[in-house]
């Protein structure tokens, strides 16, 4: 991203930390999901903006929806999140500015495959079921339906689509569950990035070239749905264009580590508190992270 409000909203999505994103359902299972997400750190542009001292605190909450089926006689589903995005950003660009931003950030959509070790299964059938080996692809979504002004550098709309086809593995071993995710992230190109203001009266596009992503998290069973994690993720590449001319101090090459943990309340009911911090930031938002997220579940068909 060259731009802030890039860099805030990828964050969500580049940065995703998601153990057991490739984890079997029974046949039309369905979860509402409600997650608050605190973030807090700075901004690191490495010369390629010419912004300095840029730090961010602000919130996103969640809503995600979530439902299982059978694709072609493999277990799939499908999870919609619609984001909302909170906070205040400070940063210099000749002078101090502080802002305050509250609005839509951009929807996500995932639809995900098993493709071997997990066959869809009724929740009869699915009880007696063992995973072992598991393999899955998946495609990631992101639409530009966000809060976007081409006027202000922080939006919490990216003002183009992105989309992340990815590949996940999972292999179970007594108690333990080791998951690793390979995906590259796609961009669509903002047709009216940071213009028609002070700084740029005319009308400009940015580009940004594809960003490869890798995943990584080892797991623990305490109890049925009692389970807590060791996270970490890096991805390299996304350099930015401006009408054409490539900023190669853009180039990003991030990393970061976090924990999970996921608590049964009662039947239908779970929560999921998790922590990240950055690990290594050459380009982007290097920021601590905390969530906590309430879910309820349930089995049946949409009528």
């Amino acid at each position: 991203m060259t731009t802030l409000a890039g860099v805030l909203l990828h964050s969500c999505c580049v940065q995703d930390l998601a153990p057991r994103a490739y984890l079997i359902t029974p046949l039309h299972s369905n979860a509402i999901t409600l997650s608050w997400a605190f973030f807090n750190g700075d901004i690191d542009y490495n010369g390629g903006l010419p912004i300095s001292e840029a730090t961010g605190t602000y919130s996103v909450p969640t809503f995600s929806y979530y439902h299982s089926l059978n694709f072609f006689g493999r277990s799939a589903n499908v999870l919609a999140t619609l984001p909302y995005g909170v906070g205040t950003f400070s940063g210099t660009l000749g002078v101090g500015h502080d802002l305050y931003r509250s609005g839509l950030a951009d929807s996500v959509f995932r639809f995900s495959v098993n493709l071997k070790g997990g066959p869809a299964m009724p929740v009869n059938k699915f009880v007696k079921w063992k995973q072992k080996v598991l393999l899955g692809a998946s495609l990631k979504v992101v639409a530009p339906t966000g809060q976007y002004n081409p006027t202000e550098l922080v939006n919490w709309g990216a003002n183009r689509w992105s989309f992340k086809p990815e590949f996940g593995y999972s292999q179970k071993w007594g108690k333990w569950v080791l998951d690793g995710y390979a995906g590259v992230w796609f961009f669509t190109a903002n047709q009216d990035f940071w213009s028609r203001n002070i700084y740029f009266p005319g009308t400009r596009s940015q580009s940004q070239n594809p960003i490869g992503a890798w995943e990584g998290h080892l797991s623990y069973d305490f109890k049925r749905g009692l389970w807590a994690s060791l996270d970490g993720n890096f991805w390299l590449g996304g350099r930015a264009s401006v009408d054409g001319v490539p900023n190669p101090l853009t180039q990003q090459a991030n990393s970061r580590i976090g924990a999970t943990v996921a608590v049964p309340i009662v039947k239908h009911q779970s929560l999921k508190l998790s922590v990240s911090d950055g690990a290594y930031t050459r380009f982007g938002g290097d920021y601590r992270n905390v969530s906590v997220a309430w879910q309820y579940s349930w089995l049946g068909r949409p009528n």
